[in-house]
């Protein structure tokens, strides 16, 4: 498939996957982001921290009830800060919804000092947001590339973990020679769910 082609795919995949998660019954999206905020728990009790998250924008999985908890269970929590241009991502610590702020792409974003993009290899367990992710560890995002751009910075024994609805756990996704893949997904349901490029036994 020449990279035209797979482009293509991709796109194909994106809109069918927003236009399902739009779809989704407010009831649902709330169940199933207190069913991720305790699987994020779970898992983090297992890697320790300092944890990597995201804030879910407009119709990602999950809540902000996700980092509150992890803190609430003493783990620090570093969030993104989306660079001026396209390149790595920034990190900030959350410190609570206070200290939020609204961002670039419809962030919200920690107040707090700037911690360079290094700070992601002290983390022991990252959280990255996506619309889908395959068997194998393919991920697809929404196409910007800063965490293809970052994760490469990740230790080499971390779980990298993207946070899905059950049903967007896919068996193939289109991939890309710089698409950077994923160690597991953290699902509604399932939990914590290894993927073929896991790191964590």
């Amino acid at each position: 498939m020449t990279g035209r082609a797979v482009l293509t795919e991709k796109n194909r995949w994106r809109t069918a996957l927003v236009a399902a998660r739009r779809a989704l019954p407010p009831p649902v999206r709330a169940a199933r982001a207190a069913a991720l905020a305790r699987a994020a728990v779970r898992l983090a009790a297992r890697t320790g921290g300092p944890v990597c998250a995201y804030l879910p924008v407009g119709s990602e999985p999950g809540s902000p009830e996700l980092v509150d908890a992890l803190r609430a269970a003493g783990h620090r929590v570093l969030l993104p800060v989306v660079p001026p241009t396209p390149d790595r991502l920034d990190w900030a610590e959350y410190t609570g919804p206070a200290s939020l702020a609204a961002g670039p792409l419809g962030l919200r974003e920690p107040t707090g000092p700037r911690l360079g993009s290094a700070v992601v290899a002290d983390a022991r367990l990252v959280l990255v947001p996506g619309l889908a992710a395959d068997r194998t560890g393919v991920r697809l995002g929404r196409g910007g590339g800063y965490y293809d751009r970052t994760l490469p910075l990740v230790g080499a024994e971390v779980p990298v973990v993207v946070v899905l609805n059950d049903e967007e756990l896919v068996e193939r996704l289109p991939a890309e020679p710089h698409d950077r893949r994923v160690t597991g997904a953290l699902l509604p349901d399932a939990g914590h769910t290894p993927l073929g490029n896991n790191r964590f036994p």
